[in-house]
Protein backbone atom coordinates (compact mmCIF):
# COMPACT_ATOMS: atom_id res chain seq x y z
CA UNK A 1 0.00 0.00 0.00
CA UNK A 2 1.52 3.23 -0.54
CA UNK A 3 1.85 6.03 1.74
CA UNK A 4 0.56 9.52 1.55
CA UNK A 5 2.11 12.16 -1.04
CA UNK A 6 2.98 14.14 1.78
CA UNK A 7 5.01 11.25 3.77
CA UNK A 8 7.03 10.73 0.92
CA UNK A 9 7.53 14.93 0.51
CA UNK A 10 8.65 14.35 3.98
CA UNK A 11 10.88 11.25 2.95
CA UNK A 12 12.59 13.34 0.70
CA UNK A 13 13.38 16.26 3.13
CA UNK A 14 14.57 14.35 5.68
CA UNK A 15 17.10 12.37 3.35
CA UNK A 16 18.31 15.61 1.51
CA UNK A 17 18.92 17.42 5.14
CA UNK A 18 19.85 14.10 6.86
CA UNK A 19 17.40 14.83 9.24
CA UNK A 20 17.32 11.27 10.75
CA UNK A 21 20.70 9.47 11.54
CA UNK A 22 21.06 6.14 13.50
CA UNK A 23 20.26 6.21 16.81
CA UNK A 24 18.34 9.90 17.07
CA UNK A 25 16.15 10.63 19.94
CA UNK A 26 13.93 12.99 18.66
CA UNK A 27 11.39 15.14 20.11
CA UNK A 28 8.55 16.80 18.31
CA UNK A 29 6.78 20.21 19.64
CA UNK A 30 3.11 19.24 18.81
CA UNK A 31 1.22 22.80 19.16
CA UNK A 32 -2.17 21.00 18.08
CA UNK A 33 -2.07 22.56 14.38
CA UNK A 34 -2.51 20.55 11.21
CA UNK A 35 1.05 20.95 10.90
CA UNK A 36 2.92 19.66 13.96
CA UNK A 37 -0.31 16.82 13.87
CA UNK A 38 0.78 15.71 10.66
CA UNK A 39 4.37 15.61 11.69
CA UNK A 40 3.32 13.39 14.49
CA UNK A 41 1.51 11.12 12.64
CA UNK A 42 4.50 10.87 9.94
CA UNK A 43 6.57 10.02 12.64
CA UNK A 44 4.71 7.26 14.02
CA UNK A 45 4.45 5.96 10.70
CA UNK A 46 7.90 6.23 10.19
CA UNK A 47 8.56 4.46 13.51
CA UNK A 48 6.86 1.60 12.35
CA UNK A 49 9.49 0.58 9.39
CA UNK A 50 12.15 -2.31 9.75
CA UNK A 51 14.69 0.37 8.98
CA UNK A 52 13.55 2.60 11.53
CA UNK A 53 16.82 3.11 14.05
CA UNK A 54 15.29 6.19 16.15
CA UNK A 55 13.39 6.76 19.03
CA UNK A 56 11.00 9.82 19.23
CA UNK A 57 8.72 11.82 21.58
CA UNK A 58 5.92 14.59 21.21
CA UNK A 59 5.85 17.54 23.65
CA UNK A 60 3.08 19.91 24.03
CA UNK A 61 3.83 23.37 25.74
CA UNK A 62 1.12 24.15 27.04
CA UNK A 63 0.88 28.13 28.60
CA UNK A 64 -1.79 30.03 30.76
CA UNK A 65 -4.06 30.57 28.30
CA UNK A 66 -6.56 28.43 27.64
CA UNK A 67 -7.41 29.07 23.78
CA UNK A 68 -4.11 27.71 23.15
CA UNK A 69 -4.74 23.89 25.02
CA UNK A 70 -4.29 20.95 23.22
CA UNK A 71 -7.95 19.41 22.96
CA UNK A 72 -8.67 15.80 24.31
CA UNK A 73 -9.99 14.29 21.51
CA UNK A 74 -6.75 15.39 19.80
CA UNK A 75 -4.89 13.65 22.46
CA UNK A 76 -6.93 10.55 21.84
CA UNK A 77 -6.56 10.76 17.91
CA UNK A 78 -2.63 10.80 18.70
CA UNK A 79 -3.53 7.38 21.00
CA UNK A 80 -4.59 5.93 18.23
CA UNK A 81 -1.32 6.73 16.69
CA UNK A 82 0.31 5.38 20.22
CA UNK A 83 1.44 8.29 20.72
CA UNK A 84 1.66 9.51 24.29
CA UNK A 85 1.91 13.55 24.03
CA UNK A 86 3.95 15.04 27.13
CA UNK A 87 2.71 17.85 28.74
CA UNK A 88 4.59 20.74 30.14
CA UNK A 89 3.63 23.71 31.53
CA UNK A 90 4.91 27.40 31.30
CA UNK A 91 3.59 29.53 32.41
CA UNK A 92 4.19 32.75 30.21
CA UNK A 93 2.62 35.46 31.62
CA UNK A 94 4.21 35.96 34.65
CA UNK A 95 7.89 36.05 32.85
CA UNK A 96 7.03 39.64 31.06
CA UNK A 97 9.34 42.01 32.16
CA UNK A 98 8.04 45.73 33.69
CA UNK A 99 7.79 47.95 30.45
CA UNK A 100 7.68 44.78 27.97
CA UNK A 101 4.70 43.54 26.60
CA UNK A 102 2.80 40.21 26.15
CA UNK A 103 3.29 39.18 22.10
CA UNK A 104 2.99 36.31 19.89
CA UNK A 105 6.62 36.96 19.22
CA UNK A 106 7.54 36.67 23.04
CA UNK A 107 5.07 33.69 23.35
CA UNK A 108 6.78 31.35 21.16
CA UNK A 109 10.61 32.40 22.45
CA UNK A 110 9.72 31.57 25.38
CA UNK A 111 7.93 27.65 24.38
CA UNK A 112 10.93 27.58 21.88
CA UNK A 113 13.37 28.19 24.71
CA UNK A 114 11.54 25.34 26.98
CA UNK A 115 12.06 22.68 24.16
CA UNK A 116 15.92 23.12 24.12
CA UNK A 117 15.74 22.88 27.48
CA UNK A 118 13.44 19.98 27.98
CA UNK A 119 15.36 18.29 25.41
CA UNK A 120 18.61 18.36 26.83
CA UNK A 121 17.26 17.43 30.21
CA UNK A 122 16.45 14.33 28.80
CA UNK A 123 19.22 13.59 26.33
CA UNK A 124 16.86 13.97 23.22
CA UNK A 125 19.72 15.13 20.29
CA UNK A 126 16.60 16.80 17.59
CA UNK A 127 14.28 18.62 18.03
CA UNK A 128 11.16 18.74 15.18
CA UNK A 129 9.21 21.25 14.10
CA UNK A 130 6.04 21.47 12.35
CA UNK A 131 7.34 24.55 9.88
CA UNK A 132 6.22 24.44 6.31
CA UNK A 133 7.72 25.38 3.14
CA UNK A 134 4.97 28.73 3.19
CA UNK A 135 6.41 29.39 6.58
CA UNK A 136 10.01 29.41 5.50
CA UNK A 137 9.30 31.97 2.34
CA UNK A 138 7.28 34.26 4.45
CA UNK A 139 10.12 34.28 6.85
CA UNK A 140 12.35 35.02 3.99
CA UNK A 141 10.28 37.93 2.94
CA UNK A 142 10.21 39.75 6.35
CA UNK A 143 13.33 39.26 7.34
CA UNK A 144 14.51 41.18 3.52
CA UNK A 145 11.53 44.06 4.20
CA UNK A 146 11.77 44.26 7.81
CA UNK A 147 15.56 43.47 8.40
CA UNK A 148 17.19 44.47 5.45
CA UNK A 149 18.85 40.19 6.06
CA UNK A 150 19.05 37.77 3.57
CA UNK A 151 18.01 34.59 6.24
CA UNK A 152 14.74 32.12 7.01
CA UNK A 153 14.38 29.02 9.16
CA UNK A 154 16.68 26.60 7.60
CA UNK A 155 15.48 22.85 7.41
CA UNK A 156 18.15 21.42 9.51
CA UNK A 157 20.00 23.82 12.26
CA UNK A 158 23.11 22.65 13.90
CA UNK A 159 23.30 24.81 17.80
CA UNK A 160 26.62 26.19 18.32
CA UNK A 161 26.39 25.94 21.81
CA UNK A 162 24.69 22.62 22.70
CA UNK A 163 24.48 19.21 21.17
CA UNK A 164 21.22 19.67 19.58
CA UNK A 165 19.91 19.92 15.96
CA UNK A 166 16.76 21.22 15.04
CA UNK A 167 14.83 20.02 12.09
CA UNK A 168 11.89 21.05 9.90
CA UNK A 169 10.91 17.77 8.25
CA UNK A 170 7.95 19.73 6.47
CA UNK A 171 10.32 22.10 4.53
CA UNK A 172 9.34 20.73 0.76
CA UNK A 173 5.55 20.64 1.87
CA UNK A 174 3.37 23.27 1.03
CA UNK A 175 0.62 24.48 3.24
CA UNK A 176 -1.93 23.10 0.55
CA UNK A 177 -0.68 19.61 0.63
CA UNK A 178 -0.84 20.18 4.33
CA UNK A 179 -4.55 20.94 4.26
CA UNK A 180 -5.37 18.16 1.92
CA UNK A 181 -3.49 15.95 3.84
CA UNK A 182 -5.04 17.06 7.34
CA UNK A 183 -8.62 16.89 5.34
CA UNK A 184 -8.48 13.37 3.89
CA UNK A 185 -6.94 12.25 7.82
CA UNK A 186 -10.12 14.03 9.21
CA UNK A 187 -7.25 15.50 11.77
CA UNK A 188 -8.83 17.20 14.93
CA UNK A 189 -6.70 20.16 15.18
CA UNK A 190 -6.56 23.26 17.41
CA UNK A 191 -4.87 26.84 16.78
CA UNK A 192 -4.19 29.19 19.26
CA UNK A 193 -6.89 31.79 19.57
CA UNK A 194 -5.47 34.08 22.54
CA UNK A 195 -6.00 37.65 23.09
CA UNK A 196 -2.47 38.68 22.59
CA UNK A 197 -2.38 38.01 18.95
CA UNK A 198 -0.51 40.20 16.46
CA UNK A 199 0.43 38.02 13.61
CA UNK A 200 -0.23 41.50 11.73
CA UNK A 201 3.70 40.94 9.76
CA UNK A 202 3.56 37.34 9.30
CA UNK A 203 0.02 38.41 7.34
CA UNK A 204 1.90 40.85 5.08
CA UNK A 205 4.33 37.82 4.47
CA UNK A 206 1.77 35.40 3.58
CA UNK A 207 -0.28 37.99 1.06
CA UNK A 208 3.58 39.40 -0.67
CA UNK A 209 4.14 35.13 -1.08
CA UNK A 210 0.88 34.74 -2.88
CA UNK A 211 0.91 37.87 -4.87
CA UNK A 212 4.47 36.48 -6.07
CA UNK A 213 3.40 32.99 -6.52
CA UNK A 214 -0.43 33.10 -7.13
CA UNK A 215 -0.62 30.20 -4.33
CA UNK A 216 1.38 27.90 -7.38
CA UNK A 217 3.65 25.25 -5.52
CA UNK A 218 5.90 24.83 -8.39
CA UNK A 219 7.16 28.51 -7.90
CA UNK A 220 7.01 28.40 -4.43
CA UNK A 221 9.56 25.66 -4.71
CA UNK A 222 11.61 27.12 -7.19
CA UNK A 223 11.55 30.38 -4.91
CA UNK A 224 12.69 27.57 -1.92
CA UNK A 225 15.43 25.87 -4.64
CA UNK A 226 17.27 29.94 -4.99
CA UNK A 227 18.04 29.61 -1.28
CA UNK A 228 20.45 27.12 -2.18
CA UNK A 229 21.25 28.51 -5.25
CA UNK A 230 23.21 31.47 -4.53
CA UNK A 231 25.18 33.25 -7.04
CA UNK A 232 27.20 35.51 -5.38
CA UNK A 233 29.16 36.76 -8.09
CA UNK A 234 26.14 38.99 -8.72
CA UNK A 235 25.43 39.86 -5.18
CA UNK A 236 26.85 42.86 -4.01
Amino acid sequence: MSQPKLFSIIDKAIYDYKMIEPDDRILIGASGGKDSTALVEYFANRAKRKDANFTFSAIHIETDFEACTMSPRLRAQMQEWNVDIINYFVDVQNRIKEGFKMSCYWCSNQRRNELVHFALKHGYNKIALGHHMDDILETLLMNMLVKSELSTMPPRLNYQKYPLSLIRPLCYADVETIKEHAKDSGYISTTCTCMYQDNSGRKDARARLEALTHGDRRAKEKMFAALRNINKEYLP
